[in-house]
């Protein structure tokens, strides 16, 4: 007996919107991306019915996390020297590391007009205390300290500051009122390339290295069909526009 088809295009629509073998992808993602990760999540589980599981913290620390067996599938770095370094120890699958995003430091503030659009609160000094990551798990927190030294103003500073375990944390730590203002990404502070609040200075790229964000496929990942789908994913165009409205940049072929 013939299918009627009123039922087979019913059924052909579910298989489409639902993929018979939809899988679940464990992202590890710096802290730094974790909103724009989230709206990224919605889009691509949407498309593929794939469900992910997103476990963010500071690259350093996911390092360790990673040589001792986390069960990671794709690991998205706030930088790109950690995931080479896992690459060149075997722990990633070769050639599938790639930059997703190029992140943007900013001296940011939760006080409207306290920074300044050149900085030069950093030179003024008048505040007690400033936010920044740890520089020893944090690209941003790297960048930071290569700014202030290149400003001439990392020893004078240096006593004020308030660390975070990561950008995340020192982001709070300015919401919060610990710090009048701290180094933080631009993604933190901006939406749809708008300052949500506060007032910014935007830090030149010429003060520090640029702070490029790498994926990687996973060991664990190889043969995960979920977590190669999400590598495609983040390199296609809906992706990019996302990524960019978060105030990141994209690299040019």
């Amino acid at each position: 007996m013939k299918r009627p088809v009123s039922l087979l295009i019913l059924f052909l629509a579910f298989s489409l919107a639902h993929p018979a073998r939809a899988g679940e992808v464990i992202v590890a993602v710096a802290a730094n991306f974790v909103a724009p990760m989230q709206t990224l999540a919605a889009g691509f589980q949407q498309e593929t019915g794939h469900k992910l599981v997103l476990s963010p913290g500071p690259t350093g620390s996911f390092y360790a996390q990673i040589k001792n067996g986390a069960p990671f599938d794709v690991f998205l770095a706030a930088d790109s020297a950690t995931p080479a370094r896992l690459e060149a120890e075997g722990g990633v699958v070769p050639g599938s590391r790639f930059t997703y995003a190029i992140g943007t430091l900013a001296l940011w503030s939760a006080k409207k007009d306290f920074v300044d659009d050149r900085g030069e609160i950093l030179q003024k000094g008048a505040f007690s205390h400033l936010s920044i990551a740890d520089p020893q798990k944090s690209p941003y927190g790297a960048a930071a300290v290569e700014t202030l030294r290149k400003l001439g103003r990392y020893d004078a500073l240096r006593p004020r500051f308030v660390t975070g375990n990561s950008i995340a944390q020192a982001h709070q730590f300015v919401i919060t009122g610990n710090a009048k203002l701290g180094f933080v990404s631009l993604s933190q502070i901006v939406r749809d390339g708008k300052l949500t609040g506060g007032s910014i200075w935007i830090v030149p790229d010429n003060l520090h290295e640029p702070i490029l964000q790498d994926a990687a496929l996973l060991k664990k990942g190889r043969d995960n069909p979920a977590a190669n789908a999400l590598l495609q994913y983040l390199k296609g165009p809906k992706a990019a526009s996302i990524i960019e409205s978060y105030g990141y940049r994209l690299p040019r072929e």
